[in-house]
């Protein structure tokens, strides 16, 4: 499933939630998809991008701030991640079920679980997200 961000010929954004593009693509042409807010079916797809630092880099002079963004970015995710979220290691399907079952207390934590684990923590409930995080020279 992909999200696009829409305008409608009246300036109107708004999300649409798609196969793929050639799905966005094949409804539009057959004016399936509408602004909700005018109803109108002469739609396109916007740019858009994920925002994770909020710098502007429309001035002149960013360019080389501009470049090195990914980088920054994933620089302030693992700071974040280290700063904020307990290590456990690979014992992170333990910790995380007894945490879930309310037998340790609730914690950001982090750590490495196998594929079993992960499979196991889905069927028990347990809400989790895996961020592969690159290791850093500096």
């Amino acid at each position: 499933m992909i999200i696009f961000d829409l305008k409608c010929e009246n300036g109107h954004k708004f999300d649409g939630w798609f196969k793929d593009r050639q799905a966005f693509i094949d409804q539009n042409s057959q004016k399936l998809v509408a602004c909700p807010i005018c109803n109108t079916c002469s739609v396109n797809i916007v740019p858009s991008s994920v925002t994770i630092a909020g710098k502007d880099f429309r001035s002149a002079g960013k360019l080389e701030e501009k470049e090195n963004f990914p980088l920054k970015a994933l620089q302030a995710l693992r700071q974040y991640i280290d700063k904020n979220f307990e290590d456990v290691g690979n014992q992170f399907a333990e910790v995380a079920l007894k945490i879930h079952f309310g037998e340790e207390e609730k914690r950001n934590i982090k750590g490495t679980t196998t594929p079993q684990e992960d499979e196991n923590l889905r069927e028990e409930g347990v809400q989790f997200v895996k961020i592969p995080v690159p290791k850093m020279d500096s």
